[in-house]
């Protein structure tokens, strides 16, 4: 399970159509679907059903305190090294501090709750494709979207999503004020 935020559909097309020339270049990762991009906030792992209600609660209650913020995709870049490229992402900009404290009061919230939490600080981002191991690898295909500024969104709602064999599926969202 995961708590995430969904760009609206402009601004995943806009992206999408920027990242189309990348497409099928030699050494180029393996691209996700743009209709299951989104803004992880807390990734979560397993969740016992039990703790469901609670963490739903819990989620709503941070997402409460949440105020109005302005986003925008905007450039790119790699988890691993340029020689051993693993994630290719898309940055973020404009109230990225909003979500950098939704973030820290949603795993407080997990933690609360007796989650394990990952302990690295919170990096705004959303994995556009990931490098398959003992493949060919071009970990400068990102360098290409350095520039890449996409149209300004409010942010209007996160999600509790579950995750299984590849799908994704909502199990609550709260609007944000």
């Amino acid at each position: 399970m995961f708590v995430s935020v969904a760009p609206p559909a402009p601004a995943r097309d806009h992206l999408a159509r920027a990242l189309a020339p990348l497409r099928g270049s030699p050494g180029e990762p393996r691209w996700g679907d743009p209709a299951r991009w989104h803004l992880t906030l807390l990734f979560l792992g397993a969740v016992p059903p039990a703790l469901l209600p609670d963490l739903s609660a819990a989620v709503g209650t941070a997402v409460a305190g949440t105020p109005a913020a302005t986003l925008r995709l905007a450039g790119a870049g790699r988890f691993g090294s340029r020689r051993r490229p693993a994630v290719c992402w898309a940055g973020l900009d404009g109230d990225v501090g909003v979500l950098t404290a939704l973030a820290g009061r949603l795993a407080a919230a997990a933690r609360a709750l007796g989650l394990p939490v990952e302990d690295r600080p919170f990096r705004p981002h959303l994995t556009l494709g990931r490098w398959l191991p003992r493949r060919p690898a071009d970990g400068d295909l990102p360098d290409r979207l350095a520039g890449y500024r996409g149209p300004e969104w409010p942010l209007r709602e996160v999600a509790l999503v579950r995750s299984t064999a590849g799908r994704h599926e909502p199990l609550a969202a709260w609007p944000v004020p």
